[in-house]
């Protein structure tokens, strides 16, 4: 209510790598200094009240039981323990049903002491402020905080044994997943490996495994893959929904294309139009303030220079079939894939042969 107050937005989200406070206000002086000085005291000196922590567990202990009901949900969590192990990612970021009611106003405090310390803090800034206006609000956030020192970077995750698991869940469709462990942010691969990706299954409509599974068997309403690069090797996953009766000869057939594409590589026109692709959308990354001052923060926290956007842009023009081939063979091995599905356990059925134009509705799709 007081950021409401003020024409100011407060937000805040915690995730696998970061926790995230942020704050919108108008550039008028009379607005903005009594926003920041409110936004520093809320991020400086939470009080974590009684009632309000009450409510919130009540909220996420709702959340849980809400996640019983969706699949896809189970499999990732499934997933991301299998990948993961007793690293800290094995583990969702917004707890669990046992792990929540447990946690207490003094654990919070205690964590907020070391986990949102000064020395542990990124500050990024746009708007219409001048370098000294930047540098005081930076301070003034920053004195408000704890005094410490940054934490330690996470430790790397230990390589996971390929494994198959199933979760029942009675449905028409089956959720499948693969992943294994991809790279960190810093991975001088990873604008090769972007444009692989983008070619093998993150670029929507025309990849190969979009391709394969829906366009030319109607399979599936969708089927992306991504790498998701973090402090820690992040995962490289690919994921889909399909008729439980077609599930098996599905993941067979994404495993077949995943093993095509590390042996074949890109050809030369799937990489000229991936590279012409992300010429025309990668400058809309940064054309809000909201999305410049999240670039800048990533900047920050994970330690990349500030030419990161240029070099990214200019290393990826550069590619070439064998550079992103290397790379994603480098990174990639159908071996080491952890797998788990989640759907009815039913009789399987030969998948339909591919066409150009499929005649039905794509099988993925949920009957209503």
């Amino acid at each position: 209510q007081g950021f409401e107050g003020l024409g100011a937005d407060f937000g805040n989200g915690a995730y696998k790598d970061m926790a995230i406070a942020s704050l919108r206000s108008l550039s008028a002086r009379d607005k903005r200094e009594p926003a920041l000085q409110l936004f520093a005291e809320v991020i400086g000196k939470p009080t974590f009240p009684a009632d309000s922590l009450d409510r919130i567990k009540n909220q996420m202990l709702a959340g849980f039981e809400y996640q019983k009901q969706n699949p896809g949900k189970l499999a990732s969590l499934e997933l991301m323990s299998r990948l993961y192990g007793d690293h800290p990612y094995a583990h969702s970021s917004d707890g669990t049903a046992k792990s929540v009611p447990a946690i207490t106003a003094a654990q919070l405090r205690a964590f907020h002491q070391k986990a949102y310390a000064a020395g542990n803090v990124v500050i990024a800034l746009v708007g219409d402020l001048s370098r000294a206006e930047a540098e005081a609000i930076a301070a003034q956030v920053s004195n408000a905080l704890p005094k410490g020192p940054a934490l330690p970077k996470i430790a790397q995750p230990v390589e996971p044994k390929a494994s198959v698991g199933h979760i029942e869940f009675p449905s028409k469709q089956t959720n499948l997943m693969l992943a294994q462990l991809g790279i960190d942010r810093d991975d001088p691969d990873y604008a090769a490996l972007s444009m692989g990706n983008q070619i093998l299954g993150g670029g929507g409509f025309g990849t190969r495994l979009m391709s394969e599974v829906r366009e030319k068997r109607g399979l599936t309403y969708g089927v992306y893959s991504g790498f998701t690069p973090m402090q820690a090797r992040g995962p490289f996953m690919i994921n889909l929904q399909t008729r439980a009766e077609m599930s098996e000869g599905t993941l067979k057939l994404v495993q077949d294309v995943l093993a095509d594409y590390l042996k074949t590589g890109p050809t030369e026109k799937e990489l000229d139009d991936a590279k012409r692709e992300l010429a025309g959308s990668f400058p809309l990354s940064t054309a809000s303030n909201a999305d410049i001052v999240g670039q800048l923060g990533a900047i920050g926290f994970y330690n990349l220079p500030l030419s990161h956007l240029e070099d990214f842009m200019q290393q990826s023009q550069a590619l070439t079939v064998e550079q992103v081939k290397a790379a994603m063979n480098k990174h990639l091995s159908t071996d080491k894939m952890v797998i788990v599905s989640a759907g009815p356990t039913v009789p399987q059925k030969p998948l339909p042969a591919p066409t150009d134009k499929p005649s039905e509705q794509p099988l993925g799709v949920p009957e209503h």
